[in-house]
């Protein structure tokens, strides 16, 4: 991900619990982000950066 910067904070709170292995935090936070999507409370570029994160970030690399 040497490239890529989060902007939204959910992001970065996924990028830190995925890196940590934390599957309770990254499934809380991907519900999370789906239902303001869902609800139309953000404009999907959350959405979009949290696929794009989940694409880049191995699960438990800081183990």
């Amino acid at each position: 991900m040497s490239d890529f910067q989060a902007t939204h904070q959910s992001v970065r709170d996924y990028i830190a619990a995925k890196k940590r292995g934390d599957r309770v935090a990254t499934d809380r936070i991907v519900a999370e982000v789906q239902a303001r999507f869902a609800t139309r409370k953000t404009d999907g570029t959350e959405a979009r950066e949290l696929g794009l994160a989940s694409m880049h970030v191995r699960f438990g690399e800081d183990q």
